[in-house]
């Protein structure tokens, strides 16, 4: 049995990973980037949800596990050079962030430093049951 085309149509990297951009469907705004290995991809095709490599965990992440905060697949695209993924996604519960925020981009640079702007939808002690314990980041 061949492999899939996109298989061989993605650059992945050294490491075997490439970088994937969650973008949300209804608002367009980008809710985090995390990193992709071929069964990672294959794994989000089948399942219809995004499903990362954990870096840290070294193992296959499926983004919500711990806190409910799904990201339901709409469409995969590959960048023109063949080495990003940007996936377009409906974000359940509005919250892609381990800190309780909409977006892990909530720190605008301000002057000379990134300031955290966004507000906490709901704080991670609430999502995970102990602030300190954050499951759903990489």
């Amino acid at each position: 049995m061949n492999p899939p085309p996109w298989r061989v149509q993605v650059k992945w990297g050294a490491d075997g990973l490439v970088p994937a951009i969650a973008q949300d469907a209804k608002s367009g705004r980008v809710l985090m980037l995390a990193w992709m290995n071929a069964e990672a991809l294959a794994t989000t095709l089948a399942e219809g949800r995004a499903v990362y490599w954990s870096r840290s965990r070294g193992r296959l992440w499926r983004k919500g596990e711990e806190s409910g905060h799904i990201q339901r697949l709409l469409e995969v695209r590959l960048d023109c050079d063949g080495d990003a993924l940007l996936l377009i996604v409906e974000q359940v519960g509005g919250i892609a962030c381990h800190t309780g925020r909409e977006s892990c981009f909530f720190s605008p640079l301000r002057g000379d430093g990134f300031v955290p702007e966004d507000p906490v939808l709901k704080p991670a002690s609430d999502i995970y049951g102990r602030a300190a314990q954050t499951p759903d980041r990489e």
